[in-house]
């Protein structure tokens, strides 16, 4: 039976959240410093405002908020994989709960007294869910009673029918927090734990060596003595079966590191990618976005396989140094390896970059060989028959010809490496031989070194090939994770403005505004000035060429101008940060701009307003989706919302794409709705339907087309 909580007594005030998420944020890790210039939550009790309130505190300080709802049927299984988090609890004036992690103890929280509280799981479903179950639980109740149901069981039936009527509904009220993607890698590899794991691979690895070494010395010592031992052969098969237990546990962190390194490296990437500016990508075809995919995918194994290999290989080098050292040839024998690996280093260095030159070679044919398949048929229809294949086989010829020169040295290279070291060693031991006698124990030493640095070589050879390979396709990668960190310059205050200032200032205000494609061209724009109020529909039309989607893309920040000033309710565009300017004006750009994901129909509704949606994210995608139209579409498709879309999936029609992609700019609810010749696909019919729809829910509305 746990002890009755007063969850009052350990909840925070909405006045201190600010403190709330200070102490969670040092005690988890997330921050070292912490902005003296911070205030709580003074607005009214609304859960869509305390998350504008804490997406825009988290923000400032350089962490990340994410409004969770968790299912009833599994809250208390989630709660333990939560935290750190802040949860709502219910009530007029509410107050919310510092959760720092789960433990088997329950659920560790930091009170507004700085201690820590622990909670089991059920009680804090209770108190979160009593809302939920208020309105069944008398009838829950009156059924048992007359079912005849033993009072000592009616509380489990009653949990179970509740888990049963209620396991779908979500509860809602969560907020995690979590460092950002885009904050420094190194950080987030401390914060993972991800160095401990490392060091705990090199103390598994080393200890295996001394195991190793052990069995030869107990081997040796029985063998050269000249006497059978049954002690010796007890402890060298005790050491041997010691060896398997540490082999086992070095694997299961190995892979433990790998998942969790290779989980923080592509979300790093991932967030990467949404940083990208569109001019840096416009022009890219889809041979070198496939090419950068399948790159991506491969860097993680070369890594974690090639760094952990040459790791482990640098470790058992130093430990063979140890041992020659010791060993009959000493210091010849020592200064023998160093300079063999000062070989190894030139032929691996002369490696990869022939490695280089053939992966190069490589993304050109592919990525030649993805654009001529795109265009397939204005080959037919423009190349003569005879001359399909002439720029596909030259690039082959080529390809295969450094394929063949590579292939040869890396096998030059593992053949020589290995065995060539065991030469040189034996060598090193006749030199020392003919220079001086030597004792058996010191020869049996020094052949073991000898054969140990032999294997160490091998795998060290081995895991820098792998790293090579990571160092080519880091060259194209690279942009990617280094774009994450834009975050850091793009991100603002998240400035709530007051509703007196929006009544003061319009909307956007443009001026002097001067934009050229390049520097040396004529300028598209020069000197425009603009003013666009709350509640304003207006449109801009003009002739193909006149910048009418140049000019809509500066006012949505998808381009900078060359000269002027971007305004939003009076601040400045560069003091509200480019992120939460792109957040309150958003823009449909024009057809050929825009896409369809192959994602679920309701991703590509709602990827501009959130993710994973809320229930109330999905009621106001479906109401948007019905009154532009959409509503057969829905009901056509097999899975609904849930349906599959883009090129493996639904086909979409040229006028379902164009309303899908207002009803994505309606759903991001911004101050300022761009549109972008957006009804141009649609009938007549369709257009007025879209119209009405886009009237009533933008805000301020700015259209774009031709005359």
């Amino acid at each position: 039976m746990t002890n009755t909580i007063d969850f009052t007594s350990i909840g925070w005030r909405a006045s201190q959240l600010h403190l709330a998420i200070k102490a969670l944020a040092r005690k988890a890790g997330l921050l070292s410093e912490w902005p003296e210039r911070l205030s709580g939550y003074h607005g009214p009790a609304d859960n869509d405002l305390i998350e504008q309130w804490m997406l825009a505190t988290t923000q400032q300080i350089g962490i990340e908020s994410e409004a969770v709802e968790i299912a009833y049927a599994e809250f208390e299984q989630q709660l333990h994989l939560i935290g750190p988090a802040l949860i709502r609890l219910p009530g007029d004036s509410p107050r919310f709960l510092a959760v720092l992690k789960g433990s088997k103890k329950g659920i560790k929280v930091i009170t507004p007294n700085d201690t820590v509280r622990y909670v089991h799981p059920t009680q804090l479903r209770e108190v979160l869910a009593s809302d939920l179950e208020a309105p069944i639980a008398p009838t829950i109740a009156t059924l048992l009673t007359d079912a005849g149901v033993a009072s000592q069981r009616q509380a489990a039936v009653k949990t179970a029918i509740l888990r049963e009527q209620l396991k779908t509904v979500p509860i809602g009220g969560c907020w995690l927090l979590r460092l950002s993607p885009g904050d420094d890698f190194l950080k987030q590899l401390r914060h993972a734990r991800l160095p401990h794991q490392l060091l705990l691979i090199l103390g598994v690895n080393l200890i295996g060596q001394v195991f190793m070494l052990l069995e030869w010395w107990l081997i040796g010592e029985s063998a050269l003595s000249g006497h059978f031992h049954w002690a010796f052969l007890s402890a060298w098969a005790l050491l041997l079966l010691t060896a398997i237990p540490v082999q086992l546990l070095g694997v299961w962190i190995e892979n433990t590191l790998s998942l969790n390194l290779a989980s923080l490296f592509k979300q790093r990437l991932l967030y990467g990618i949404l940083q990208l500016e569109p001019d840096e990508i416009r022009h890219q075809g889809s041979g070198q976005f496939l090419g950068l995919v399948m790159e991506t995918a491969s860097l993680e194994s070369l890594a974690l396989g090639g760094g952990l290999t040459t790791l482990v290989a640098v470790l058992e080098l130093c430990i063979a140094l140890g041992v020659l050292a010791i060993g009959t040839g000493g210091l010849v024998h020592v200064l023998l390896l160093v300079g063999w690996l000062a070989l190894t280093g030139s032929l691996c260095w002369y490696n990869y970059l022939k490695q280089r030159e053939w992966v190069t070679l490589y993304r050109e044919m592919s990525n030649d060989l993805v654009e001529r398949m795109i265009g397939h048929r204005t080959r037919l229809a423009q190349e003569k028959p005879s001359h399909w294949h002439d720029e596909e086989d030259a690039f082959l010829e080529r390809y295969l010809h450094s394929s063949e020169r590579v292939d040869r040295l890396n096998v030059a290279i593992k053949a020589i490496i290995g065995r060539g070291w065991l030469v040189v060693g034996l060598l090193g031991i006749v030199y020392s031989v003919i220079v001086a006698p030597v004792t058996t124990t010191a020869l049996a030493i020094s052949l073991g070194g000898i054969l140990l640095a032999s294997q160490a070589l091998t795998r060290f050879v081995m895991g820098i090939s792998s790293f090579s390979n990571v160092m080519i396709t880091w060259q194209q990668v690279a942009p990617l994770f280094h774009a994450a960190a834009r975050d850091q310059k793009r991100q603002s205050s998240q400035i709530i403005l007051p509703a007196e200032i929006k009544r003061k200032q319009p909307v956007l205000t443009a001026q002097d505004l001067s934009f050229r494609y390049r520097a040396d061209a004529t300028p598209i724009l020069e000197a425009e000035h603009l003013k666009i109020h709350q509640g304003e529909r207006l449109l801009l039309k003009g002739p193909s060429g006149s910048g009418k989607s140049a000019l809509a893309a500066l006012l949505a920040g998808m381009r900078q101008p060359d000269s002027g000033e971007l305004c939003l309710w009076g601040i400045e565009q560069g003091k509200l940060g480019l992120d939460s300017w792109r957040k309150k004006i958003v823009i449909a750009p024009q057809f050929h701009e825009n896409h369809v994901f192959t994602e679920t129909f309701v991703f590509n509704l709602l990827m501009g307003r959130r993710w994973p949606p809320l229930r109330a994210d999905l009621e106001k995608a479906e109401i948007i989706c019905r009154e532009l139209g959409l509503g057969d579409l829905l009901e056509r498709m097999p899975a609904g919302f849930q349906q599959m879309v883009g090129e493996s999936g639904w086909q979409l029609s040229h006028g379902e794409r164009s309303r899908l992609y207002i009803a994505r700019a309606i759903l991001q609810e911004a101050d300022l709705i761009i549109l972008d010749e957006s009804f141009a696909a649609l009938d007549p019919e369709n257009l007025k339907r879209a119209l009405q729809c886009v009237f009533h829910h933008a805000p301020t509305l700015l259209v774009i087309a031709h005359p």
